[in-house]
């Protein structure tokens, strides 16, 4: 047992064997997580590192069948962690009858209409319910509206098991915070928001989190502050962003390079160093959407937060047409053109492509007739399939192509210089040959020298 469990072991009741906390680390009682994507799965193996015994369960049995023969499919700890862990992997629900911790962190999305999709949270609600035993604490960690613990879920556990919430179980909230694909700032080193419903949960549920938060926890008064918490830095990000997209369209007017702009601003002490970008993913592309429905769900209609939406939104769409301009000032007929995209997933380096604004930019080619291909070597072929009705294209198979757009910066996609870039082009003079990069991958003298046709975000 690691010291700093020790010291938490001792640290209330003169070590008696009395609190949960304290059975979790006996393993007289199990530790369970609810949904096994890019949040929970991280977690529970952290949990079972420090010799909890966890119990991971997921409804998708493709997925369970994955990580039982060692796979991780959501590359976040890798097949090796994957294939030594001892986590119980399960998608049946009455495992979780053996469990008195429970973590939830099943996705959040959107409706097409913007508004919070509560069906995967409800959903976890209704199986834990049916399998929660008294005493049990449990953990929400989806992206929810301030309030939604207490008004939605709560009455979902006591309707499906019969017990009374505060008095045979308790709950709280911890929200989400991993960075998928981000190898620096994972789970151990983010210091995690607790919140529980009253003091004797916060301090079970802060003493748990602290077996595996090296960074530590920081607890909040309420589960409702927790879970603004969430929504708001996420919405914080999104606004700044926004920002910038703004700017990169007008200085585009202006003929102005959005990225020296920058790097020059970002010489100041105080610059925030955000850039212009695709926003997508499950958090930030989300987020902002659960905070405003609350908030004109309470009479206030949001003035920065939803522009800022609109603005992050239509970059895709941005993108699409700029290519398309450039392609025309090319020469070329656009609907004729083979048009290639390098990268699908919300991000770099990251196979997650939920919610991927890479989709917008195809959905806007495809109104001027064109079919794109797309390669990106960290995408699931089903899942690109499945999501967006995308058929992967190997690298090595790219050729004869019009324009290309890099809108995913993949460290296989760092590495090309422009002169391999080039081999992807059809045989006609470089000025008819378009480069469109997203991510602001290459200099633009080096855009300059080699005689694309080019554009930069």
């Amino acid at each position: 047992m690691e010291e700093y469990i020790q010291r938490l072991y001792h640290k209330m009741n003169g070590g008696k064997k009395m609190r949960l906390f304290n059975r979790l680390i006996d393993k007289e009682e199990n530790l369970a997580l609810v949904g096994l994507g890019y949040v929970g799965m991280p977690i529970a193996v952290a949990f079972a590192q420090k010799g909890i015994h966890v119990i991971g369960f997921d409804l998708n049995d493709e997925k369970i069948a994955l990580y039982k023969s060692g796979i991780d499919p959501t590359k976040e700890v890798g097949d090796e962690t994957i294939s030594q862990t001892s986590v119980e992997f399960t998608s049946n629900e009455k495992d979780l009858r053996r469990a008195k911790f429970i973590i939830m962190a099943v996705p959040t999305p959107v409706n097409t209409d913007h508004t919070p999709d509560l069906k995967p949270v409800i959903g976890a609600s209704e199986i834990v319910g049916r399998n929660l035993v008294p005493g049990s604490i449990i953990v929400y960690e989806s992206t929810v509206y301030p309030g939604c613990t207490e008004d939605v879920c709560i009455p979902i556990l006591e309707r499906e098991s019969g017990l009374k919430c505060g008095v045979d179980f308790k709950v709280g909230y911890s929200p989400e915070r991993i960075n998928p694909g981000d190898k620096v700032h994972c789970l151990e080193n983010i210091q995690k928001i607790v919140s529980g419903m009253d003091t004797e949960s916060l301090a079970e549920i802060q003493d748990v989190y602290n077996i595996v938060i090296k960074a530590g926890t920081y607890p909040v008064s309420s589960i409702r502050t927790a879970e603004a918490v969430k929504v708001v830095e996420n919405s914080q990000r999104d606004i700044n962003i926004a920002f910038m997209n703004e700017l990169a369209m007008v200085f585009d007017r202006m003929d102005i390079d959005t990225n020296e702009v920058v790097d020059g601003m970002n010489t100041k002490w105080n610059a925030l160093g955000f850039r212009p970008g695709l926003v997508g993913g499950h958090c930030i592309g989300v987020d902002p959407y659960y905070f405003t429905y609350e908030a004109e769900k309470l009479g206030y209609h949001s003035q920065i937060i939803l522009n800022g939406r609109i603005v992050n939104d239509s970059m895709g769409a941005y993108v699409a047409n700029t290519a398309i301009k450039k392609m025309i000032e090319a020469g070329q007929a656009p609907k004729k053109s083979k048009v290639v995209i390098f990268g699908l997933t919300f991000k770099e380096n990251c196979p997650d492509i939920r919610n991927s604004k890479v989709d917008d930019i195809i959905k806007q080619l495809n109104k001027y007739g064109i079919d794109p291909s797309v390669v990106d070597p960290w995408a699931s072929e089903r899942d690109a399939i499945h999501e967006y009705g995308v058929r992967l294209t190997d690298m090595e198979d790219v050729v004869d192509a019009d324009c290309i757009i890099v809108a995913v910066a993949h460290n296989e996609f760092k590495v090309l210089r422009l002169s391999d870039i080039n081999k992807f082009f059809k045989m006609v003079p470089d000025d008819e040959k378009v480069l469109i990069d997203v991510k602001g991958l290459y200099r633009v003298d080096d855009l300059k020298d080699s005689g694309f046709r080019w554009w930069r975000l």
